[in-house]
Formats: C-alpha cells, sequence, structure tokens
C-alpha cells in the first residue's frame, strides 16, 4: 500500500510540474513566486508609455510654467528667453528628434540625461532646469510631451527668393 501512495505522490507531482511548464508563457515571464510576490514580476521587454495627450493644452503649460524663460522656441509667439543666450535647448526643432518617454523624463526628471559641453550643467553636474514635480500635474507633463512631440522643423521662409 505504501507504494502506491508513492506512485500517487509522484504521479501528481509530474502533472503539477507540467501543468506549471504549460502555464509559464502566460505568465509573460515573470520571476517564480518564490520571489515572495506570486509572480507579479515585470514582463520582459515592457517599456513605459505615456498615453496620448493634448498639444494644444501643452502649449498653455509652456506659458503657464514660463518654459519660454529658458527655452526659445522659434516660431512660436512666445517672450524671448531671460538671459542672452538660452540656458535650455531651442525646441522648434525637437519634435521628431525624441520619443514622448524621452521628453517626460527630461521634465520630470531633468539630471538624468545632460548634453556635455552646452551650459545646460549647474555646477555640481545637475541640470540647470529647475525641478517642477510639486506644481505640474501628471496630465500637465503629458499634454507638455505632446506639445513638444508637436513641434517640427518649419520649411526655410522663401521671401526675397524668386
Amino acid at each position: 500500500m505504501a507504494a502506491a501512495v508513492v506512485v500517487v505522490v509522484v504521479l501528481i507531482a509530474a502533472v503539477a510540474s507540467e501543468a506549471q511548464q504549460q502555464r509559464a508563457p502566460r505568465d509573460r515571464g515573470a520571476p517564480p513566486a518564490s520571489g515572495g510576490h506570486g509572480g507579479h514580476g515585470t514582463p520582459p521587454g515592457w517599456k513605459f508609455t505615456l498615453p496620448k495627450g493634448n498639444p494644444g493644452k501643452g502649449r498653455v503649460v509652456f506659458e503657464k510654467f514660463e518654459c519660454h524663460a529658458c527655452h526659445e522656441v522659434k516660431g512660436e509667439s512666445f517672450p524671448a528667453p531671460k538671459e542672452k543666450e538660452a540656458v535650455g535647448p531651442e525646441l522648434s526643432v525637437m519634435g521628431p528628434l525624441h520619443d514622448n518617454e524621452y521628453f517626460a523624463e527630461s521634465i520630470i526628471n531633468p539630471s538624468a540625461l545632460i548634453e556635455k559641453g552646452k551650459g545646460y550643467a549647474a555646477g555640481d553636474g545637475s541640470s540647470k532646469m529647475p525641478s517642477y514635480n510639486d506644481s505640474l500635474t501628471v496630465q500637465e507633463v503629458i499634454d507638455l510631451v505632446a506639445y513638444l512631440r508637436s513641434l517640427k522643423p518649419r520649411p526655410e521662409s522663401t521671401k526675397g527668393h524668386h
């Protein structure tokens, strides 16, 4: 009788193991439950994505937070930057150069990536761009990103050329 119980236990373990292997692909590569989170790890290939924003509302956010004080946007009617040389990059051609998440990081964590030799870094190596994280809403960030992504290079003026 004891041998029969052992065979049943071994069969149950084998069936459970096979069932686990069959479930594994549906777990999207999550770590095993032994990590304490029941297999709720970050799926492989996961990427942060922003929802679609409103560029018109984002332009209003750009004005509200006076981003134009440090960033020129050629072709827009914002006041000129306060300093003779803008502290941040000129933005009118940036839309096609970066994805939404790059712009979001630049707003939320401006010190994450600073172009060297452009004057964007403070003496301690952090970004000169102040943090707006205590005053910008998530929706404002989403809309501001949509506005920045909407900025495209403008064709050169043909005035005066025949």
